[in-house]
């Protein structure tokens, strides 16, 4: 069913639009506000001066240890090795090995001092090496052009049979100092047993003493 439009409600509307225009038109300006804007304050940021410093080291200095005047072992280089006169005595020859100091600072020497025979030019061993007779002896320091023995004992190869001997012609001895590492050579031409498993010993050592 179709309903008529109300004729009297668009003069009501025109009216209330009217009223708005007029109302918008008649009015001014609002006064603008006042500002309550606060500017932030200045600050100053502080200047800070760094100075560049070295840290202090706290870790030690190196040091050098110096071992102690005349505790030093007497080295194969530091010596002079000569045989002295000998006395013969039951079928052996028994004669004192001389060691020299011949360098500026004193030096040590203790113990037994290892003895071989040597043969050929290339000085190979000939037989077992001395054997050390007796006890170990004190330290002997040895200040320069001093001193000091340690007896040898040679025993005659001719004790021996020529088949257990196996005598062979000897240039002289191979000489190591205690707790040396180096040799020295002493001249002393004669005849040793090749074989080492003798029954006894051709060569024994004494410790070292003071001359």
């Amino acid at each position: 069913m179709h309903h008529p439009k109300n004729p009297r409600l668009f003069p009501i509307i025109a009216v209330s639009v009217g009223a708005l225009g007029l109302t918008g038109c008649g009015s001014s300006d609002p006064a603008p506000a006042a500002s309550n804007t606060v500017a932030p304050p200045t600050t100053t940021s502080p200047t800070y001066t760094l100075t560049a410093t070295t840290p202090e080291s706290t870790s030690p200095l190196p040091s050098t240890s110096v071992a102690p005047a005349g505790n030093e072992l007497c080295g194969a280089g530091d010596v002079k090795l000569a045989l002295g006169e000998g006395d013969a005595a039951a079928g052996s020859l028994y004669r004192p090995l001389l060691i020299t100091n011949t360098k500026a600072n004193p030096c040590t020497v203790q113990g037994f001092p290892g003895v071989s025979y040597v043969a050929g030019d290339d000085g190979h061993q000939v037989g077992e090496a001395a054997y050390r007779s007796g006890t170990k002896g004190n330290s002997v320091k040895l200040n320069s052009g001093q001193t000091a023995t340690a007896l040898i004992q040679f025993v005659n190869v001719h004790n021996y049979p020529d088949d257990i001997c196996r005598p062979t012609p000897v240039r002289g001895l191979r000489i190591y100092l205690p707790q040396e590492t180096d040799s020295n050579f002493v001249p002393m031409p004669g005849t040793g047993c090749a074989n080492g498993d003798l029954p006894g010993n051709q060569l024994a050592v004494k410790t070292v003493q003071p001359a």
